[in-house]
């Protein structure tokens, strides 16, 4: 459990902070960067269940995944070590990974087929999918970014984080009145 009894430190006044190993490291260091998208995906998901409350479907997944991006940021916040014992840290487990793609594959199955690219909008709700959609994709290029400078990423960290993307952009299809508040892309119509 976690115990909160003081909001500032004073610690990272001078532009660090700590990953979960202790070790210092700039604010700016492309972990924090990775672990922030994350943490600022979550926020949007938050923006998000203010209008889902009512979905008894989308909002108990919406809940379970603000849970899995703590979990993610703690994962992506604890650089893996080559002797790492398997469940010594917390990660993200492929288990996870394949409930996104189910639920996924349950919410695109009452949508109507894609004829065109969604504009993002529609509904309040969809709106604001969108946008967690495009920060998760953020988050996501930290992460290869970590990778492509040696820093290892786990792959169902990696992995999920493509997932999550999808899962968001679905869920705003069937938040938009199940795609019937779709607004589509008109190539050139404003020429």
């Amino acid at each position: 459990m976690v115990t909160l009894n003081r909001i500032y430190t004073r610690t990272g006044d001078a532009g660090t902070t700590r990953l979960s190993t202790g070790a210092p490291v700039s604010k700016a260091d492309p972990r924090v960067e990775a672990y922030g998208a994350v943490d600022e995906t979550n926020a949007c998901l938050g923006l998000v269940r203010a209008h889902t409350a009512d979905d008894a479907l989308l909002d108990p997944m919406l809940a379970r995944i603000q849970n899995e991006l703590f979990d993610l940021g703690a994962d992506l916040s604890t650089p893996a070590k080559a002797d790492e014992a398997a469940g010594s840290v917390l990660r993200i487990l492929d288990g996870q990974v394949e409930r996104l793609e189910g639920e996924i594959d349950e919410l695109n199955g009452v949508l109507p087929p894609l004829t065109s690219f969604v504009l993002p909008g529609g509904t309040p709700a969809a709106a604001a999918l969108h946008l967690a959609r495009t920060v998760c994709r953020r988050a996501e290029r930290e992460a290869v970014r970590l990778i492509e400078g040696g820093e290892p990423v786990s792959g169902p960290a990696l992995r999920y984080l493509n997932r999550l993307s999808d899962f968001l952009f679905v869920a705003a299809r069937f938040a938009n009145d199940r795609g019937a508040a779709e607004v589509f892309w008109k190539s050139g119509a404003t020429r």
